[in-house]
């Protein structure tokens, strides 16, 4: 199974750090971060978070995405008014 969510992380720092936390948490998990052009404000400007394993819990991934200060939802097939 793979989710993808979109945040509002924009540095590669931020990205190394927030990944650390999340393999921490999720050592069974595939991870990565795609950093995405931000010259547009959230939610059309964003990073995408990729994650893989069996039974993604989407509601504990956000969680730790806004604890490490970050804004973060599941990337849903819609169109934003950007």
């Amino acid at each position: 199974m793979v989710e993808v969510f979109i945040t509002n992380v924009k540095e590669p720092k931020q990205a190394e750090e927030t990944l650390k936390v999340l393999e921490h948490t999720l050592p069974k998990f595939k991870i990565n971060f795609d950093l995405e052009d931000f010259e547009k404000p959230y939610p059309c400007g964003h990073s995408i978070l990729r994650i893989e394993g069996s039974s993604i819990n989407n509601k504990k991934i956000i969680q730790i995405i806004q604890n490490e200060g970050f804004k973060c939802e599941i990337l849903e097939d819609k169109l934003y008014n950007c």
